[in-house]
Parts: C-alpha cells; structure tokens; sequence
C-alpha cells in the first residue's frame, strides 16, 4: 500500500493553478479542487478504481478539516456530506475491503442508499399516520357537524335552521368534546336543557337531527373508528327526557267547524275594519298580515302544505287557465309534481295577494325580496295570536318584538289551537263530506298512493278531472260557509 500523500495543511493551504485539479493520497482516494466562475474553490473526496480498463470515479463528499469526527459508513452520508481527510481514508479502506470480497462499490452504495431512503420514507408514512391517527383521536362533536351539514345532509331551506338549532343548543354544550369521550349523559344534558325551557317538540327535532347525524357518521371513517364503543344516541329514550304531559307523537287531530272558518273570516273583516278607523292607529292593535290572510285561505282551499304555499312563484301561478303548479322540490320528500286547479274562491285568493306581491318573483317574498319568507313565519304569526296554549317562558328579545295575543283563538279556545296544518286537514274533511272519493281527496294532497307495484306502474290516469271537480266543490262549500259568492275579503 502506498504511503498517504495529503495532509490537512496541504489541503488548506494548496491554490490550484488549473480550473480542475486532482490530488491523489493512497488506497485509491483522491480529492478534485474545481474552480467555480465566481472563483470560489470546491474540494471533493472521490474514490478511483478500474473495471477491466475503466476508470469509476466515486464520490465521497466535500472535504471539511473543520468537522468533528464521526463513523462515516459510507452509504450512510448522505448526498453533499463533510469529510476530514482522517473521514475520507477510513471511507476509502471502507471501498477497498469490498472490492476485496468481489463486491462492487457504487452498485453497493447506491443499493444501501436507496434502501436507507426507503426506509427512511416509510419512517416518514409512519409517523404520518400516527400523527394522523393522534389527530383523529382528537376530532370532536364540532368537527363532526361541521362535515356532516355539508356532506350529508339536505334540508330545504339550505340548512338554515339545522345549523341555528345546533349553533344555539347543542354546539356551545358539547362542541368541545372528543368525538371518541362523547358519552349519552352529554347528550341527554342538551335535551333536557330544551325541556327545561319548555320546548319539548325541539327536544325531539334535535333529538331526531342528532340521531341522523351519528347514523350518517357510523358509516364513515373516520368516525366509525372513533365510535367504536357504540352510538350514544342508541341509549336516549326521548320519552323518559321530555314532558310526561307532552304528546310524542305530535299528531293534532284539530278540525275547523265551518262555524270556526265563518269566525275566522269574521275576525279578520273585523280587524282590519278596527284598524282603519282607529283614530291613533299606534294604539290600536294591527290586523294579522294581509299576506297570511291570504295564504290561510289558499291552503284551506288546495289542501296544500305551509311549506309549499310559503316557496310559490308567480311564474307557476297561470291566471288565465286557473292553475297553480307545485313543483316536486317544495313537496314533502320531494313525491311529485302537483298541478291544482283553482276553484273561483282560491283564485280571488291569489288575485289579492298578486296586489300585494305581484312585483316580486316570490308570491311570498323575503323583506329584502331575494327570496321566500323564513318557511315559519306564518306559522309564527297564527301561534304567536295564539298565546293563551302557550306555556310561559322567559322570551327571547325576538319573541319580544312580535304580536303576542289571542285575536285568532277560535270558539272561545274550547277545542284548542289551530296550525296551518290544521286547515289542510280541515280542507280535506270538507271533501270528504262533500262525498268526494278518498282516491281523490289523496291525489288533491298529493299522498303517495300505496298498493300493488304492478298498479302503480300501469294504472296511469292522472285524475285531473276528478281533482279539479273537487276543488271546485271545495271552493263552493268556503263560499257558502261565509257566504260570499267570490271568496273576496
């Protein structure tokens, strides 16, 4: 073995001449000094050896006699490494013992390289998803809702009050908590809250809109995993949380006597009468809105659903052939398409409200007429005259401001309230004592029609006539009911 040639001074000191210089030591290693354009040196350690008559050049690193010493195994330096001279001849004596033993250099060092990257990337994925799984862990109610008001679930009114109910009952009580800790007495907590305040029947809408979002969850990572325990709405039993004198299943039987419809009409002639005679029209109390009174009669003379009186356009009501067409998307579960024929009452109804609304594309606007009125509003306004079957509780600075009275309790308040709903309901049974088929009457509210599959498919009349005869018949009855021959106010 030849005896080293360089020494750290040498190295420091040595100025090359030429713009590319090699330095040879001893074992095969040498040290290459390359002049940049910006005449800056670089000193590279290389290790040279032949296959049959070639010359391989394999690069150690940058030479650094600045550095503290350390084990320089050669595929582990990294690309760009530093390396004294004592560094470098310990890497080349390295290389030598493998050619010794038949082994290639710079096959071997780019395989060892490669595999240290790659375990170095599996490190990395490693780490990622531990750090990933850490995060997951730690994922909470908010977190859930947040993807699951925008993935999975759809609500007409574009979620508007789905997030109100959560951003006021139940975010600001569990939002904050790990998906994975959340436990049934967190949620029976927020339940139990709203009935405190006396609001069972959002008790059971929230109830109902939690149970729906952890169903959603349950089928989808990563909430699956961190449910693991089960779904905490599975053990709340909403009839043990709300009122023992509340009616779970919220289903109101209330009918309207024509003696209650003929006191309605009467109420609001009244009113408004009162009204614009006051002299300090400040004082006096305001009739309900005209709007409203509109959509109380067209619901009861169509059969039709707040929800769908609420989002009509002007452009689906035709007054020259005397229809009103409901599209699928403001139906209840989106059924069907309903065309309803208006009877001589129901259209004077439209004809009034067309005065008030008639500039809008909405036949109920919103107040800045972009779109259509909250899809409560009305049944605000006929609950809040109401009052008196309300049960008393602190109100809110909104409630505050709205009407709060008795001027649309029927029958001295003997049968109970009423609710828009209760006028499609009313409207119904006026058909059927009118003696309208029941086939029918279900076709004017737009049910789905149970029965045989092979029936619905080929039995396909769309029994428009037999529908616009019953409207009709039911727009004749209102009239004689209170008695006026046009339906108007």
């Amino acid at each position: 073995m030849a005896a080293p040639k360089l020494t750290a001074t040498k190295l420091d000191r040595y100025k090359p001449v030429k713009n590319d210089e090699i330095l040879t030591d001893s074992n095969g290693l040498s040290i290459r000094f390359r002049r940049s354009k910006d005449g800056s040196i670089s000193k590279t350690w290389m290790y040279v050896y032949k296959d049959g008559t070639r010359s391989i050049y394999l690069t150690l690193g940058e030479y650094n006699s600045a550095l503290p010493d350390f084990d320089c195994t050669l595929y582990r330096l990294p690309n760009g490494a530093h390396l004294t001279l004592e560094m470098a001849r310990r890497a080349a004596t390295e290389i030598t013992d493998w050619r010794r033993r038949g082994v290639d250099p710079k096959q071997y060092v780019q395989a060892e390289r490669d595999r240290a990257v790659a375990q170095s990337i599996t490190a990395a994925k490693e780490n990622a998803y531990r750090q990933a799984s850490l995060e997951q862990e730690q994922l909470t109610v908010q977190d859930l809702f947040d993807v699951w008001i925008v993935d999975g679930v759809r609500r007409k009114d574009g979620n508007s009050s789905l997030k109100r109910l959560f951003e006021t009952d139940v975010l600001p009580h569990v939002g904050t908590i790990a998906l994975k800790l959340l436990t049934e007495h967190d949620l029976r907590t927020v339940l139990r809250a709203q009935v405190a305040r006396g609001v069972n029947r959002t008790a059971v809408i929230t109830r109902n809109s939690l149970r729906q979002m952890f169903t959603w969850a349950r089928k989808r990572q990563p909430w699956r995993k961190l449910l693991v325990d089960g779904d905490p709405m599975d053990l709340i039993e909403i009839e043990k949380i709300v009122s023992p004198d509340y009616d779970l299943n919220n289903e109101s039987d209330r009918v309207l006597s024509a003696n209650e419809i003929a006191e309605l009409w009467n109420i609001f002639r009244k009113s408004e009468h009162d009204y614009t005679s006051a002299s300090n029209k400040r004082l006096a109390p305001q009739p309900l809105n005209k709007k409203t009174q509109c959509a109380i009669w067209i619901m009861l003379s169509t059969l039709c659903r707040v929800g769908e009186m609420t989002m009509a356009k002007w452009e689906h009501v035709d007054f020259s052939r005397k229809e009103w067409f409901i599209p699928k998307s403001n139906v209840k579960k989106n059924v069907a398409h309903l065309l309803v024929h208006l009877s001589p009452f129901a259209l004077n109804q439209f004809h009034d409200l067309h005065k008030l609304t008639g500039h809008s594309d909405w036949c109920f606007p919103s107040r800045d007429q972009t779109e259509h009125m909250d899809l409560k509003s009305i049944t605000k306004q006929i609950g809040d005259r109401q009052s008196m079957f309300k049960k008393e509780r602190k109100k809110s600075k909104f409630v505050r401001k709205r009407q709060q009275d008795n001027t649309l309790v029927l029958a001295g308040g003997r049968q109970g309230p009423w609710s828009p709903h209760d006028l499609r309901r009313t409207g119904a049974t006026m058909m059927q004592a009118l003696g309208i088929p029941l086939d029918t009457i279900d076709r004017c509210q737009n049910h789905v029609i149970f029965g045989s599959k092979v029936r619905r498919h080929y039995l396909r009349h769309d029994y428009a006539c037999e529908k616009r005869e019953a409207w009709i018949k039911l727009g004749h009855e209102l009239m004689r009911i209170l008695g006026t021959s046009t339906g108007e106010n």
